[in-house]
């Protein structure tokens, strides 16, 4: 990994903001701005290769840490992080690039790894960020009049509309949720601070 990480600095250079290694696992930190030029220079680097993008993914930070006394996320709220495979060195490395605001923006990497393309439409269907560049966003796990982001940590649990056929307008509607919302407490409490 010492290697892995020697090269990657070689060759990212400024672009690389931080790196840990931790469990066998290189991770690096690029600010958004330089996203597309850190991944093409891992991708096309010959002693890099990571020709392949086998994750990509949105993260919300915003409860992080909630459940330790005293801490403080300092980061911005949204992360979005990349699982790159090198098949020529045998080599994984993630790539993370922490994103701000009510609607977080970074450039699209389609034109590096095509198979991008479904994944940024999964992370800006499910978190709100929006990929500067994409051919084609729009959702893909939700439905086209869903309202919201449901896995960004403020969105409730139950929704905010549901669905449902009408038989008498013999169409599928929408409605406000009927459930009422409800606390979830565990039914054990552990020293440990697990509830099962």
């Amino acid at each position: 990994m010492k290697d892995l990480l020697d090269r990657v600095v070689q060759v990212l250079g400024d672009k690389l903001v931080d790196s840990t290694i931790s469990l066998g696992e290189l991770s690096i930190e690029v600010t958004p701005d330089k996203i597309v030029a850190a991944c093409e220079s891992l991708s096309s680097h010959d002693d890099l290769a990571f020709t392949q993008l086998t994750d990509l993914c949105g993260v919300d930070y915003s409860a992080y840490g909630a459940e330790k006394p005293g801490f403080h996320w300092r980061k911005p709220r949204y992360a979005v992080v990349y699982h790159l495979l090198s098949v020529k060195h045998n080599q994984r490395i993630r790539v993370k690039s922490f994103i701000n605001g009510d609607m977080p923006k970074i450039d699209s990497v389609v034109g590096i790894w095509a198979g991008a393309d479904w994944f940024e439409r999964e992370a800006f269907d499910l978190f709100g960020i929006i990929f500067d560049g994409h051919p084609d966003l729009r959702r893909i796990l939700t439905d086209y009049g869903f309202i919201g982001h449901p896995f960004r940590k403020d969105f409730p649990i139950s929704g905010h509309v549901e669905m449902r056929y009408d038989p008498e307008q013999k169409r599928v509607i929408y409605q406000p949720v009927s459930i009422e919302p409800r606390i979830l407490v565990p039914r054990v409490i552990r020293e440990d601070g697990f509830g099962g």
